[in-house]
């Protein structure tokens, strides 16, 4: 069913760079190209309709253009005409042979290859091409409804996560955008402990003096990942932090809204707001506020003390000079959801492609 045959190589400093034809040299990534390039000499030109195959991985890619060779690649060439799916399904089969030909010798490679056997589906003692492109289609389309559905399950849960009932903004919503956009929305700045109290942890927990696991209350502590959250841990509640505030490590300046009560390692304050209205949707302008103020600051050079936390300026949108928090609730829940509608499009975008490449057989 196939020839096996050496390749005139080029060495990559001879390239032209270009976009014209691919390289293909023994790499397993990028489907065995290198790097694309220009035209360099019509006699090493490997024509479109076959496999390159990198004596090295022993990698099987289909070439559907012209292209050149790096050193040790072979061309695979098919004695009948393949479709497109049943190309698919060939370079499966191809694959299945690296084994063999990575157990043997370089030099015996064109040998391997040539007496391997493949299992086909047969129909009155030929292959049976109707079978493979029924296979082929079948995969696609259940690749295609996993992309849905996955779809669907991640939208699903951005909703639930945020508390939305989908993406589509309301008139409150739009006209709270436009008014940010053109700058018409009023703003002003405020102490940070005009708004907040800054209290100390009620006990430090050492981490290496504790057990932690992935049950229990939140072990809050400076790292920037997972919201500030080393792990969990089960210590006398009485040390609890209240939830529904901000954990704000003092010599990082990262700081994370904490919804349910937690511990703390060292040198973490808790910023509790001082009106009822605070909440987990709110928190977010809050907090992209507060970091904003702080980034002045580089990373790690200042333990940021009580007085300091205190008296940073953070800015906010008012309403008769007071912070507008039905505004900021408006705000967030718009960004929210246009951070969602970006996600949605994209996968959607994701979907189509997927269903064009399948009917462009």
């Amino acid at each position: 069913m196939f020839e096996i045959e050496n390749t005139l190589s080029f060495n990559k400093d001879k390239l032209t760079v270009g976009v014209e034809y691919d390289y293909v040299t023994r790499t397993s990534q990028n489907q065995g190209i290198l790097q694309k390039t220009g035209f360099v000499n019509q006699d090493n030109i490997n024509q479109a309709g076959n496999w390159s195959l990198g004596l090295l991985q022993m990698d099987f890619f289909y070439r559907e253009k012209p292209w050149y060779a790096g050193q040790f690649v072979r061309k695979i060439i098919p004695k009948i005409e393949f479709t497109k799916s049943v190309i698919l399904f060939f370079t499966v089969l191809l694959n299945k042979q690296k084994k063999d030909l990575l157990s043997g010798l370089v030099r015996d490679v064109d040998k391997t290859f040539l007496n391997a056997n493949i299992q086909l589906p047969i129909k009155n003692g030929k292959i049976n091409f109707s079978f493979i492109e029924k296979f082929i289609a079948e995969l696609e389309a259940e690749h295609i409804a996993e992309l849905e559905a996955e779809h669907i399950a991640e939208l699903e849960a951005y909703l639930i996560a945020t508390n939305l009932k989908d993406y589509v903004l309301t008139k409150e919503e739009e006209k709270v955008l436009d008014d940010f956009e053109k700058g018409k929305m009023e703003f002003k700045e405020f102490r940070l402990d005009e708004v907040f109290n800054v209290n100390s942890y009620k006990k430090r927990f050492d981490a290496n003096k504790i057990f932690i696991s992935k049950l229990g209350k939140p072990y809050v502590v400076r790292t920037s990942l997972n919201n500030g959250i080393k792990g969990y841990i089960n210590e006398n509640e009485q040390y609890l932090n209240e939830g529904n505030t901000i954990s704000f490590g003092q010599d990082t300046a990262t700081m994370f809204y904490q919804e349910k009560p937690y511990f703390t390692g060292d040198k973490i304050k808790i910023i509790k707001s001082k009106d009822n209205r605070f909440n987990k949707q709110n928190a977010q302008f809050f907090i992209a506020s507060m970091r904003k103020s702080f980034s002045s600051f580089s990373w790690g050079s200042s333990s940021f003390n009580e007085t300091i936390i205190k008296s940073q300026l953070i800015k906010l949108p008012t309403i008769s000079s007071q912070p507008n928090y039905k505004l900021i609730e408006i705000f967030i829940s718009a960004i929210q959801k246009q951070v969602i509608k970006d996600v949605v499009l994209y996968a959607d975008k994701k979907i189509a492609t997927s269903k064009e490449v399948v009917n462009g057989r």
